[in-house]
Parts: C-alpha cells; sequence; structure tokens
C-alpha cells in the first residue's frame, strides 16, 4: 500500500508549523489571484472554464475521500456520508459554481466559509500532514469552498445582504434538524449534533450535550456577522 494512502499516516500533523503556513498562504494566494484577475475570469470561455473546473476538482475531492474510505476499510453509514457541514458546503459550493443560483450563494457563503476558515485554522487530521493523501484532500477540499465562494464575489459580483445572515442561520438550521432525524435513525454523530467529537477541539470549551449547540448558535451568529461587515463597511462608504 502506497505511503501516501496508509490509514495512519507516517507523520503527525503539527499546528502552524511550515507546511501548515504555507498551504494557508497558497490557498490566500489563489484568492488573491482571482481579485487580481477577476476581469478576465469574467466573461465567455474562460469564465465557463474556470467554473466547471473548479466544480469538478470539488466534486471529485468528495469522491475521492469516499474511494480512500473504502480503500483503508473504514467507510461507514454511521460516519462517511457526505453529511457534515463541510461536505455539504463542499458540494453546494460546487453546484453554485454551475448554476450561479443566489440561494446557494447565501448559504456557502457564510456557512461554508465560516466552517472552512476555522477548519483550516484549527484541522482535525492529527495523525496526516504533507504529502499523505487526507492531508492534500482537506486543504483542496476547504480551501476549494473558499476560492469558490471568492470567485462569485470578485468575479460575478455577488454580494450577500444583512437578510442573508439571517437565511444562512435558517438554512443552517433546518438542515441541523434534518441531520438529527439521520442520526437517529442510523445513530450517527453527523454535524457533531448528538456528542462532542472524540479529538480535542473547540467543543471541549463549549459546555455539555446539549447546551454547546446553543453555544455553536452563538458563535455562527457572530461568525455569519464578521463575514458580513466588510461589505456593509463598504455600503456605509459609499
Amino acid at each position: 500500500m502506497s505511503a501516501l494512502f496508509v490509514k495512519d499516516g507516517s507523520e503527525p500533523f503539527v499546528l502552524f508549523s511550515i507546511t501548515h503556513l504555507l498551504t494557508l498562504v497558497i490557498i490566500l494566494a489563489l484568492s488573491f489571484g482571482i481579485y487580481f484577475f477577476r476581469k478576465q475570469l469574467r466573461y465567455g470561455l474562460t469564465n465557463k472554464v474556470f467554473r466547471y473546473s473548479l466544480a469538478s476538482v470539488l466534486f471529485l475531492s468528495e469522491v475521492s475521500l469516499i474511494w480512500w474510505q473504502n480503500y483503508i476499510g473504514t467507510w461507514s453509514i454511521r460516519y462517511s456520508l457526505p453529511l457534515h457541514l463541510s461536505s455539504i458546503s463542499l458540494l453546494l459550493s460546487g453546484l453554485l459554481l454551475i448554476t450561479k443560483n443566489y440561494r446557494l450563494f447565501e448559504f456557502t457563503y457564510f456557512a461554508g466559509i465560516g466552517s472552512a476558515i476555522q477548519a483550516m485554522v484549527t484541522p482535525d487530521i492529527h495523525a496526516y500532514t504533507f504529502p499523505h493523501f487526507r492531508y492534500v484532500h482537506f486543504f483542496i477540499s476547504h480551501g476549494g469552498i473558499v476560492i469558490a465562494n471568492m470567485f462569485m464575489i470578485f468575479v460575478t459580483g455577488y454580494r450577500p445582504t444583512f437578510k442573508s445572515i439571517f437565511k444562512a442561520i435558517l438554512y443552517l438550521n433546518g438542515y441541523a434538524l434534518l441531520i438529527f432525524i439521520v442520526n437517529s435513525a442510523i445513530n450517527g454523530n453527523y454535524m457533531y449534533i448528538m456528542k462532542k467529537p472524540i479529538n480535542p477541539s473547540v467543543f471541549d470549551y463549549l459546555g455539555s450535550w446539549p447546551f454547546y449547540i446553543i453555544s455553536l448558535e452563538i458563535i455562527a451568529l457572530i461568525t455569519f456577522s464578521l463575514l458580513y461587515l466588510p461589505f456593509y463597511l463598504v455600503k456605509i462608504k459609499k
């Protein structure tokens, strides 16, 4: 079995190591690149090629994760369906690139970027570092969510509104309710609604179940408000 695909990585992930920081810089640079080349990406074949190519990368990254979990024998309906917020945000971001549906943008900008940034800053991939498949997949998938939504802002010209914050909260809670039903049916823990993740995480500071869910609601509202703040400031300035 190739060392790039083994179940347990040969080296652990080190938070804010040179590898981690360089990965974040690359994702940030790609986002800035979209801004600087926004005019070239706005029309015609270039626009379609970029949108469909990035959407394909997002979809394939999720397919590759399922393949890897089957490859190492860990895939399970209780843990491996693409139902976590990061997975659904990834799939919806890919769909957003294809359809340019503004309602999808209202969700993926707030819930997708909010969760992706938190995940990339404090990744839950303690057993894997570059160039292991899990490390590469993790940052392509989460970074892809950010890049896809930056494309819709810089190139397509989409802007969230103040109402979009509450729409995103409503969509997120509706999805969480659906996932709660799924978790109850299959004894799963998607979105960590039923219990905290096993590995150390921010959940450890948010209280016991179910009170940490209330804390997460507050964090989501604060995060969404911060993500809207740049657009609010621009609006006030104008």
